[in-house]
């Protein structure tokens, strides 16, 4: 069973904004602080995600560059076209 626990912050403004917060949605002051803790962690969780993907899409590129170069055409060259942009 979960054991109920407390949170008992003492503060005018997180008091005024939870109170604002459940008029303007109709919930309950608990409803209302726990929905928007909810949606802050979801968006914490996914910007970690993200900083996470950008660092592993950057490693990627690191080590792509490392690997030695096997083909050094130019990339006309290798799709098929001339000087001039004709098909060769």
């Amino acid at each position: 069973m979960n054991e109920v626990k407390q949170l008992n912050i003492k503060n005018a403004e997180a008091y005024r904004l939870a109170t604002e917060l459940a008029a303007l949605t109709g919930e309950s002051v608990t409803a209302a602080v726990t929905e928007a803790l909810r949606e802050k962690v979801e968006r914490e969780r996914r910007a970690q995600d993200r900083e996470a993907r950008i660092e592993e899409m950057l490693e990627h590129g690191r080590r792509y560059r490392q690997l030695p170069e096997r083909d050094t055409r130019t990339a006309d060259e290798i799709l098929g076209y001339d000087e001039n942009g004709l098909p060769t």
